[in-house]
């Protein structure tokens, strides 16, 4: 496990694992989030995109989590493991609710500078449909992989915990 990527719906805890698994491993931390979001809310255009991820994957080691979907084959080709955070949307929603209180007109350190945590409509929608929009294609996807990759699937907060205390070190 050098190069790893970690996915999942919205509130399904990407983030945090990364975060716990760069501290554990050493290992450089790529939010995409932070990445791919100028002040304001304002994305980064697809081409930056993925020049950004381009560059990042060149590198020896490393843990990326997001998703954006445009861009996700250049991760998912250069990983050696894949995590796939399949959390189900209650808990989610539950989570980005939680998150958008706690950080309320302040940016979360996973985030691009400048961006204040807010609500989202759009965003709890897409949470909510995850399960039925993007988690089929997903998990078609990591099942071709999985002869060439090692696919970590995760589907609770119990699993990535026992997933953690197995992994002391990478």
């Amino acid at each position: 496990m050098k190069k790893i990527v970690i996915i999942g719906s919205g509130g399904s805890g990407k983030s945090t694992l990364a975060k716990q698994l760069g501290e554990r491993s050493k290992r450089n931390v790529y939010h995409l989030d932070a990445l791919l979001w100028k002040p304001n809310w304002i994305g980064v255009p697809r081409e930056e995109q993925r020049k950004v991820q381009k560059e990042l994957v060149k590198e020896e080691e490393w843990i990326i989590d997001g998703n954006y979907g445009g861009t996700m084959e250049i991760r998912l080709n250069a990983a050696d493991t894949i995590i796939f955070l399949d959390i189900p949307r209650t808990i989610c929603v539950y989570r980005a609710f939680k998150r958008m209180l706690q950080y309320r007109n302040k940016t979360r350190p996973d985030m691009g500078e400048g961006c204040e945590e807010r609500f989202s409509f759009e965003f709890f929608k897409w949470i909510w449909e995850y399960p039925k929009t993007k988690r089929p294609k997903i998990l078609e996807r990591l099942d071709q992989l999985s002869k060439e990759k090692e696919v970590i699937i995760l589907k609770s907060q119990k699993e990535v915990q026992y997933f953690l205390e197995k992994v002391q070190y990478l």
